[in-house]
């Protein structure tokens, strides 16, 4: 996970077919995610879009 994607945890993710999605832009708060929801809705009707909070992290190796 980059610096960037730690401190924009907030994800706006498109939905595809076969379990597989797009992360389409990444926010720091969950208002402004909610308020670019509201206008994808609007203009794209026939997408599905879901608002994700990202915290994924590379598994650590066991310590020898």
């Amino acid at each position: 996970m980059t610096y960037f994607e730690k401190l924009h945890p907030w994800c706006l993710v498109r939905l595809l077919p076969n379990c597989q999605r797009i992360v389409v832009a990444r926010f720091r708060k969950r208002n402004d995610a909610d308020a670019h929801l509201r206008v994808l809705q609007r203009l794209v009707k026939n997408r599905t879009f879901v608002i994700v909070f990202d915290t994924e992290e590379q598994p650590r190796l066991p310590q020898i």
